[in-house]
C-alpha cells in the first residue's frame, strides 16, 4: 500500500489518513474500537499496526467507499506523510559520494551520524527555504528514508528488515558552507549540526511505501533533478552499509519506536562535488547509462528540486 497525509479544499487546516490507489485518495476511516486513545496521526497508525490491533487487511477494509470520503489525487493537498520524532542520519554512505569529495577521517569507516527531527520537515511542493544568513551553499541529496514499524534494541542485521514498516524518500538538505570545515593542515572535520538540521532541510513524500511492495531495498534507483537536469543518478546497491546493517547500527544507541526514520546517505552528483573550494572533485561518467549535468552551483531560490527513488516516486519542491 501507499500511505500519505492529506487535506482538502474544503478543510484546508485537518490533515487526514489516506491510501493512493491510482490517481484516487482514499481517506482511511479507524474503526471504533480502536479509536479510543488514537492521536489520529501516521505514526499512531504504525503502533496500532506494531501493537497488533489491526494489520494491512484491515486497514483495506477500513478505507471508505463513501464517494465523499474518496477524492481524485488532482484536488488534495499531499503532506508529508509523516512527521517523525526523530530522523536518524547516515551521512557518506555511498562509495561514489566518497569519492567526489573531501572526506573526514571517519568517512567510509563508520556511518556517520547525526539527527534530524520533525521541525526540518516539509511535505511535498512546500518550499525549501533559502535562508542566506544560514547559508550560500544550499545542497540536495535524494536518500531512501526506512520508516521503523517495529520497535527495537539491539536488532541483529539478520531480522532488521522485519522492523521496517515502509520506505519514503527524503531531500537532505544541506547548507555545504556549515558542515564542511578545514584545519590549518588541510584535513576536513564536519560541523553535522547547524550544517544539516534547520528549517525545511528535510522535504519528506509523497507516500510511504510499505515494505512488502519493496522486493529489495538494495536494488533501487535514485535520481535528482534540478530545473530538469539530471544531477543525481545511483543505486542503492552502491551503499557502504545496507538498510539493514543501518537498523542494527541505530539501534546500538536508540531503542527504534514505530514512525522513527532513518535515511541513508546519497549517491554522487551533489553540487558540492563541483565545489573545488569544499574539496569536490567529481565529474560524472561519459559512459554512463543517463547523462548528469555537473551542478554549476548551489540551490538557489526559484530551482525546482525533483527527488525520485523507484519504485516510490517523486517529492517536488521549490527552493523560496
Amino acid at each position: 500500500m501507499q500511505f500519505i497525509r492529506f487535506t482538502t479544499n474544503q478543510q484546508p487546516h485537518q490533515p487526514r489518513l489516506g491510501a493512493l490507489i491510482n490517481d484516487q485518495v482514499a481517506e482511511i476511516i479507524i474503526p471504533s474500537e480502536y479509536a479510543i486513545g488514537f492521536p489520529g496521526d501516521m505514526a499512531g497508525l504504525i503502533k496500532l499496526l506494531s501493537d497488533n490491533k489491526m494489520d494491512l487487511g484491515a486497514i483495506s477494509k477500513s478505507i471508505s467507499t463513501d464517494s465523499s470520503k474518496l477524492h481524485q489525487l488532482s484536488q488534495v493537498k499531499l503532506l508529508a506523510p509523516i512527521i517523525p520524532s526523530t530522523i536518524l542520519c547516515s551521512g557518506s554512505n555511498y562509495h561514489s559520494h566518497n569519492k567526489e569529495k573531501a572526506n573526514a577521517p571517519l568517512s567510509g569507516k563508520e556511518p556517520e551520524f547525526f539527527v534530524k527531527t520533525g521541525d526540518c520537515v516539509i511535505g511535498p511542493n512546500e518550499g525549501i527555504i533559502h535562508d542566506s544568513l544560514l547559508t550560500q551553499k544550499l545542497d540536495s541529496e535524494t536518500e531512501l528514508a526506512i520508516v521503523i514499524g517495529k520497535p527495537g534494541r539491539h536488532i541483529p542485521v539478520e531480522s532488521a528488515l522485519d522492523h521496517v514498516f515502509g520506505y519514503t524518500i527524503v531531500n537532505d538538505v544541506t547548507a555545504r558552507d556549515r558542515q564542511v570545515r578545514f584545519k590549518p593542515d588541510g584535513s576536513t572535520w564536519y560541523e553535522l549540526g547547524r550544517g544539516k538540521a534547520f528549517d525545511s532541510s528535510a522535504p519528506l513524500g509523497p507516500c510511504i511505501v510499505t515494505a512488502d511492495q519493496i522486493k529489495d531495498p538494495q536494488a533501487l534507483h535514485l535520481r535528482t533533478r534540478i530545473n530538469g537536469e539530471l544531477r543525481q543518478s545511483g543505486n542503492t546497491r552502491d551503499m557502504i552499509w545496507s538498510c539493514a546493517e543501518l537498523i542494527h547500527f541505530f539501534s546500538i544507541n536508540f531503542t527504534l519506536r514505530p514512525g522513527m526514520v532513518i535515511i541513508t546517505g546519497t549517491p554522487a552528483g551533489t553540487a558540492w562535488s563541483s565545489d573545488k573550494s569544499l574539496g569536490g572533485n567529481w565529474l560524472p561518467p561519459e559512459d554512463g547509462e543517463e547523462k548528469i549535468v555537473p551542478a554549476k552551483g548551489y540551490n538557489l531560490p526559484g530551482d525546482i528540486v525533483e527527488s525520485e527513488i523507484e519504485g516510490i516516486g517523486i517529492l517536488m519542491n521549490r527552493v523560496i
